[in-house]
């Protein structure tokens, strides 16, 4: 295939609507635009929110809480019941990582209590939960916070 052999899909172009050419085009003298008003005239763009002049909700509205955004941490998140089905005795960010378990450590890795543990292990981890330690810590393993 070369790029002078390309064309656009059958149907995906559409031919620009042709206003002011007369009344029998039905888009004459006014250009669709209706009659007078701000939205009539040229160059005419009114800004999201503005309302006519009055004071915008966005303005007349008190201000509420605020945002934690840049001091955030989102954590991976891993369950109990997943890290039973893995034959490790350490188990640790890194090789959750390698093993395609969790495909982004984010800010770190966090360990939730949801499923059961039959087996001790170590877990290596940047949090866990209060029931995720406990569950853990009866099992007879270890929860390391890294």
């Amino acid at each position: 295939m070369r790029i002078e052999e390309l064309s656009p899909a059958a149907g995906s172009r559409k031919k620009p609507k042709r206003v002011g050419r007369g009344p029998g085009s039905g888009h004459g003298k006014t250009s669709c635009r209706g009659h007078k008003g701000q939205k009539s005239r040229s160059g005419a763009t009114i800004p999201a929110g503005f309302e006519g002049g009055q004071m915008p909700l966005h303005r007349r509205l008190p201000k509420r809480g605020f945002s934690n955004h840049p001091f955030k941490k989102e954590y991976a998140i891993i369950n109990i019941e997943r890290l039973q089905k893995i034959d490790a005795q350490e188990i640790t960010p890194e090789l959750l990582l390698k093993e395609g378990i969790v495909s982004d450590l984010k800010d770190g890795l966090k360990v939730l209590g949801n499923g059961e543990l039959n087996r001790a292990i170590t877990v290596k981890a940047h949090a866990f939960s209060k029931s995720a330690i406990q569950k853990i810590e009866a099992a007879g393993g270890k929860a390391e916070v890294i």
